[in-house]
């Protein structure tokens, strides 16, 4: 299967470059598996498309503020993506680094005369290994002086006020992502209350998403592409609540391609779950047989993408491309800030 299969033409002012206006004003297009049959709602309609017995899947990831300006020892400036702690250590980090010329391996970088960076090795993926200087944690740092690593099809000149909120689910609880989950980005507290008074369960997973969710797949066979690992977590009650509802034949209901590949990591194949944690490199792309979920809220995804891939493997390439065309016509808004769809198998 070729890359080039998942190529869609997208009108660029149909890539949303701010968040609307409130959470749930986000349009919904609705795509039925079975027969390809398309509706247009709001996400304020999602709870009625959820039963009593089923179990809602969020993750709770939050984003870090992980972009942040300094100068390196020689005086050039630099822009730094912290990405995550090297072996769950406070000091030592893998941050993406951007300037004219790499740092060299042993210069220190000053980043708003907050931190001081140490590299330590610049690494053949192109991250680099640092060790920060001083005795103040880097989380903490960076709540001071970083940014929200907003994704690179969002060009403003600036940042907005409303981005360090809005760029975050409300439920985010876990810092750790460069990236929001985004499909969550749509829910209140006031509709996650009206879908728990449904019946249905909320459940909270981690999967901390990390660069290679904005990393384009530049080989031409789907299959030569490789997956950057994420760090995930499904705790144990999560496993518990996710094995009552399917024993009791309700159906589990991913937000986003975050959750979808944390279940799908660690499912067993009996369907069932265990608590796990660990880095998953997952790679789903059609065909590919889902075992852990059956349906998803997902946001508009980029062209030739794994996540455009991964949606078309639960919902068909055709019928999605067809429906993301019906989403053009239709002029709904794409990617991060944009609107949703809804892939399920039958309308309750």
């Amino acid at each position: 299967m070729k890359t080039a299969d998942f190529d869609y033409k997208l009108p660029t002012e149909l890539i949303a470059q701010h968040p609307a206006m409130r959470r749930d004003e986000a349009r919904m297009l609705s795509l039925r598996v079975e027969d390809g049959q398309l509706h247009h709602q709001s996400i304020v309609d999602f709870p009625g498309y959820l039963r009593p017995g089923d179990a809602l899947v969020l993750n709770n990831t939050r984003v870090i503020p992980a972009r942040t300006h300094g100068v390196k020892s020689t005086g050039g400036r630099v822009e730094c993506l912290f990405i995550e702690p090297v072996d769950n250590t406070e000091e030592e980090w893998l941050v993406m680094m951007k300037s004219s010329h790499r740092p060299k391996e042993g210069s220190i970088i000053t980043l708003s005369n907050v931190l001081q960076l140490e590299v330590l090795e610049n690494r053949s993926d192109g991250l680099n290994r640092v060790r920060a200087l001083g005795s103040e944690p880097v989380l903490d740092a960076l709540e001071q002086i970083g940014e929200p690593p907003l994704p690179p099809y969002i060009q403003r000149e600036s940042l907005c006020e409303e981005d360090p909120e809005r760029y975050q689910t409300v439920y985010a609880s876990r810092p750790g992502a460069v990236a929001a989950p985004t499909a969550g980005l749509h829910f209140t507290p006031e509709l996650l209350d009206r879908i728990r008074a449904a019946g249905v369960e909320v459940v909270e997973v981690t999967l901390h998403v990390g660069p290679g969710t904005f990393r384009p797949v530049k080989v031409e066979e789907v299959t030569a592409h490789h997956m950057d690992e994420e760090r995930y977590e499904l705790s144990k009650e999560s496993a518990d609540i996710l094995n009552r509802t399917r024993r009791a034949g309700g159906r589990i209901v991913a937000v986003g391609s975050t959750s979808v590949r944390t279940l799908e990591t660690v499912v067993r194949a009996d369907g069932l779950f265990v608590a796990a944690r660990g880095r998953s490199g997952l790679y789903i792309y059609p065909p590919y047989s889902f075992k852990a979920v059956d349906a998803i809220l997902t946001n508009f995804h980029l062209p030739k993408s794994t996540l455009l891939m991964m949606m078309s493997a639960f919902a068909g390439r055709e019928a999605l491309l067809a429906a993301y065309q019906e989403a053009i016509e239709r002029r709904y808004r794409f990617f991060s800030y944009g609107d949703c769809m809804f892939l399920h198998h039958e309308t309750p």
